[in-house]
C-alpha cells in the first residue's frame, strides 16, 4: 500500500482530487487529500495568510507528524508544485517520489520565483475575461492576489473537463495568494535535500494556463527522473482525464515501491 498525499493548486482545494482519492483509494491505496491555509474548507480567510508558511502549514504539520519510517508519494497541482518542493526541501526522508502535475516546478539553483515569474509573464500576455488580479503592492510590483471567474475557469482552465465539474468549481473556488515576496528568496531550496528526493512530471498536452510549452520550460530547467503525458488533458487532469491520471500515479508507486 502507497500513501499519497495530494497537493491542490491556486484557488483550489482538497475537493479537486474527488474522482482520484476514489479511483486510488479502490486500487488499495492510502490517500491524503489536503486543504491548504485560506483553501477549500480550511477555515483561514486569506487576510490571514500573513506569509507562504501560512499557507503551506497544513501540509508541514502533516510531514511533520509522519512517522520517521514512512514516506509518502507528493503529488503536487499547478501551485501546488511550489508547496510540496518547500515539503521536500523540510522533510526529505520522508518523501519517496514527488510527481509534478501539470505543476510549477522550481531548481534549486535560482529562487522559486523565477517560474512563477515566467507563468505569470505567460498569463498576463493573453485576454484575462473575468480572471481577478489584484496588485497590493501597486501596479509595477506583480500580482498579490487572484481568483478564476466562470468564464476564464470555462475557457482556459476546465475548457475540456465535464460541465458539472465546472460548476463544482464555479462554487467552491477561493481567492488565492501568490506569496511572491517570499518566493523570492535565495536558497528556499537545496540540493541536499530538495535535490535528493527523485521527481517526476506529468505534461498535460492540451492545458491552455501552464502551456505545454512552460510545463517543458520547467522540465528543462530542473530536470526530473521521469516525465509522462497525458494527452486531452486541460489543466485539470484530476476531471478531464482521471483514468489517466491515476494510471500514471499507479507507475509511478510500482516504479518506487
Amino acid at each position: 500500500m502507497t500513501h499519497f498525499v495530494l497537493v491542490h493548486g491556486m484557488c483550489h482545494g482538497a475537493w479537486c482530487w474527488y474522482k482520484i482519492v476514489s479511483l486510488l483509494k479502490s486500487s488499495g491505496h492510502r490517500v491524503t487529500p489536503l486543504d491548504l491555509g485560506a483553501c477549500g474548507i480550511n477555515p483561514k480567510t486569506i487576510t490571514d495568510l500573513a506569509s507562504l508558511s501560512d499557507y503551506a502549514q497544513p501540509l508541514m504539520e502533516l510531514m511533520a507528524s509522519l512517522p520517521e519510517d514512512e514516506k509518502v508519494i507528493l503529488v503536487g497541482h499547478s501551485y501546488g508544485g511550489v508547496i510540496i518542493s518547500l515539503a521536500m526541501e523540510s522533510f526529505p526522508k520522508k518523501v519517496l517520489v514527488a510527481v509534478y502535475v501539470a505543476a510549477l516546478m522550481p531548481n534549486h539553483d535560482y529562487p522559486i520565483a523565477t517560474g512563477l515569474m515566467e507563468l505569470l509573464k505567460r498569463i498576463m500576455a493573453e485576454p484575462l475575461l473575468d480572471f481577478q488580479v489584484w496588485f497590493d503592492d501597486g501596479s509595477e510590483s506583480p500580482p498579490t492576489r487572484a481568483l478564476f471567474g466562470p468564464k476564464y475557469t470555462e475557457a482556459r482552465v476546465y475548457q475540456l473537463s465535464p460541465k458539472e465539474d465546472i460548476e463544482l468549481a464555479n462554487t467552491l473556488l477561493r481567492q488565492g495568494k501568490w506569496f511572491m515576496k517570499d518566493l523570492s528568496k535565495e536558497y528556499l531550496l537545496s540540493k541536499e535535500k530538495f535535490g535528493s528526493v527523485d521527481r517526476v512530471y506529468i505534461v498535460c498536452k492540451d492545458d491552455l494556463l501552464i502551456k505545454e510549452s512552460l510545463q517543458k520550460w520547467y522540465i528543462e530547467n530542473s530536470p526530473t527522473d521521469d516525465v509522462k503525458f497525458i494527452a486531452g488533458a486541460d489543466h485539470m487532469p484530476m476531471f478531464s482525464k482521471p483514468q489517466e491520471v491515476c494510471k500514471c500515479l499507479q507507475e509511478v508507486a510500482e516504479k518506487y515501491n
